[in-house]
């Protein structure tokens, strides 16, 4: 049984004194009387899902990445302690997965754990992925950090917590108290490892009762520091924090995380509740005003953001250049890692060019990219079907060299491995129905493949491919019915009652079993994973290191890929003659493919071109591609226009002069 060790983190609290503004009576008043306190502010300030960001570096890239890091958010906390010195900094948790932070398990320090040392967070409440590599591990990490640990819902088999539920900070004398809880669904993200031997996960609901109920009477203001969500995870009750929120109405505010969204201020049942994002692209902040009354601190007002690392004008923060000197070694280290050479791509690129300005040919097509993980799965796992998913709209792998950081780079799902159940033809069918869910249903003029706008903008990719297996997406048909032609590659059909063998991530196996998920109640026969002890185990278990292996030990460092074939995506009109019009005026940036309002997700509608087209855009397009609006009076449809537009603005650049 791993080592377990629960502690009672040093509390980290600064003690100022709020100022007093004294009055005297004058005007033949006959004593002198004391006026009121001045209100105090309480600022607390919360990260989350920081995923390895301790500078501004994508080290899966090699690259400099100034959207988010702890660097850049320690000039911005220093800045608001500046503001206001009565300020709590706080984290929910994934601190040490992701962006190379593995590879500092067994190394001396971890550079998140130095930086948040440095920084000065008065608590550290324990996400899922910190589990991601045992018990002995997460033990040797987090005993660097100096702070108060919390993970109240989860406890030895013994009946003590693993770590506190609470902690309490003090701040211009009020005492403030942090409860924290990790997602319950840590059970199943570790299912099938040891990593959770000897710990019993409970209910964060109940946990949060608990917890309260200790702090009455001791704190002023109690304060939920949450690895979870605020709806509920695969509709499972009391994984969200809303369910703890109309639970505990004790709780001022919950600093939320786990679920990669921005919230800025939500309030649920009185309890107000802020969310970072992710990857340090955001700091959350509470400001609490107190008062006093009868002798007693009261809470008077409440408010909430989340702050941007990059400003409206698209500047970011400086990143702090203390902290970036004292991470310097850390950053030589992954560097160096990510660029050591693994193999050679020879032949062709494993992603083509996108076609189309905003539409990832990555999501649209098969690619060697895809057929290449799939490759590595079978390999290892041999079984009958495997399905993964390419998590990065700009994945990319040219002929050359393959380093360590092109794998991570074009597989981004750092925990992801290969579990192999046995299914029926049914169950894979009906997961392949829901897969393709990932794209809209077509309509007559469609000349582009658009995706669904929920599914595009998931916390997770479910745009998930299948190998060794040939079908066809039929997005002119509906929902549910758009795999045709299922069948093995030596053209065998896929029958319903077959019996299969598939590999894939068991995260969404989980997901699709759930309630609402596309297998929702069935159970299958789990016949192996990579990460089995008795495989590959956690570590080399992974489909990043099962990639790396292959290149080396089956591929003796050079890789050349075939082009397959096996699925395509039919149903929309891709031979329409308006369509290379269409193609050329997105490429040059008077057209646009249609996106999310925040901007964040490309694609999200076809453009068609039989639907009517308005005044209004005839007259934004004309502009944009500087040609006479008085050319287009008598068009009709989108498809007419965008052809005449593109002939117009060609004739108009052909006719200007070259210098």
């Amino acid at each position: 049984m791993k080592k377990l060790r629960g502690r009672m983190g040093k509390t980290l609290a600064s003690i100022a004194l709020s100022a007093l503004v004294l009055g005297s009576g004058v005007m033949g008043a006959p004593a002198p009387t004391k006026a009121a306190e001045a209100p105090t502010k309480i600022t607390l300030l919360g990260t989350s899902d920081i995923h390895g960001r301790f500078m501004p570096w994508d080290y899966a890239l090699d690259g400099p990445n100034q959207s988010g890091s702890l660097t850049q958010l320690f000039t911005m906390i220093k800045e608001i302690r500046k503001e206001n010195p009565n300020t709590v900094l706080v984290d929910a948790g994934d601190s040490i997965q992701d962006n190379s932070a593995e590879l500092f398990n067994d190394q001396p320090q971890s550079p998140m754990m130095v930086a948040m040392n440095e920084m000065g967070y008065d608590a550290w409440a324990f996400g899922n992925h910190e589990f991601n590599f045992g018990l002995d591990t997460l033990d040797k990490i987090s005993s660097q950090y100096k702070g108060p640990v919390l993970a109240g819902n989860i406890y030895k088999e013994n009946g003590e917590r693993y770590f506190p539920a609470y902690t309490i900070v003090e701040r211009a004398g009020v005492k403030i108290g942090l409860i924290g809880m990790n997602t319950p669904m840590i059970t199943d993200f570790e299912k099938g490892t040891d990593h959770l031997d000897g710990l019993v996960i409970k209910n964060p609901v109940e946990e949060t009762k608990k917890a309260v109920k200790e702090l009455q009477g001791k704190v002023d203001v109690m304060i939920g520091v949450m690895h979870m969500g605020i709806e509920n995870e695969n509709g499972i009750p009391g994984t969200g924090v809303a369910d703890i929120a109309n639970a505990v109405p004790e709780l001022t505010a919950i600093f939320a995380g786990h679920m990669h969204k921005l919230v800025k201020k939500e309030e649920i049942n009185g309890v107000l509740i802020t969310e970072p994002d992710k990857y340090g692209t955001h700091l959350s902040r509470i400001d609490l005003t107190f008062e006093k009354k009868n002798g007693k601190v009261v809470l008077a007002s409440k408010e909430a953001t989340a702050l941007p690392v990059k400003g409206a004008d698209g500047t970011p923060a400086v990143s702090d250049p203390e902290l970036e000197t004292k991470l310097t070694p850390f950053h030589e280290f992954a560097r160096a890692d990510a660029n050591i050479v693994v193999a050679e791509l020879k032949g062709m690129n494993l992603v083509p060019k996108n076609e189309i300005e905003g539409i990832p040919q990555v999501q649209i097509q098969e690619t060697p990219l895809s057929d290449f993980f799939h490759e590595v799965m079978l390999y290892y796992s041999k079984a009958d079907v495997v399905a993964h998913q390419i998590d990065n709209d700009k994945a990319k792998l040219d002929v050359g060299p393959i380093k360590k950081k092109d794998i991570a780079y074009n597989y981004q799902y750092a925990g992801g491995e290969i579990t192999v159940y046995k299914v029926t033809g049914k169950d894979l069918k009906d997961y392949m129905e829901w897969a393709v869910g990932y794209f809209n249903t077509s309509r007559p003029g469609d000349v582009t493949v658009s995706f669904d706008s929920k599914r595009r903008a998931s916390k997770y990719s479910t745009n998930d491919f299948f190998g060794n297996v040939k079908y066809e997406i039929d997005l002119s048909k509906p929902y549910g019915s758009r795999i045709t032609n299922l069948r093995k590659l030596d053209g065998t059909l896929i029958k319903a009652e077959d019996t299969l063998k598939l590999g894939m991530n068991a995260y969404r196996m989980e997901a699709l079993q759930a309630k609402g998920g596309a297998l929702e109640g069935r159970k299958f026969e789990q016949l192996w994973s990579s990460k089995d002890n008795t495989a590959f185990g956690e570590t080399a278990g992974t489909i990043r290191n099962r990639a790396i292996a292959y290149l080396k030990e089956v591929k003796k460092g050079v890789y050349e890929p075939k082009v397959q074939n096996n699925w395509k995506i039919i149903g929309v009109d891709t031979t329409a003659p308006e369509r290379n019009d269409v193609v050329e005026l997105i490429n040059a940036g008077i057209l646009s493919v249609p996106k999310t309002e925040d901007g964040k997700y490309t694609n999200i509608a076809s453009i068609n071109v039989k639907d009517a087209i308005t005044k209004e855009e005839i007259a934004a397009l004309s502009e944009k591609a500087k040609v006479d609006v008085a050319k287009f009076a008598n068009v009709k449809t989108k498809g007419e226009f965008y052809k005449q537009l593109n002939q117009a603005r060609k004739a108009a650049a052909a006719a200007t002069p070259k210098p």
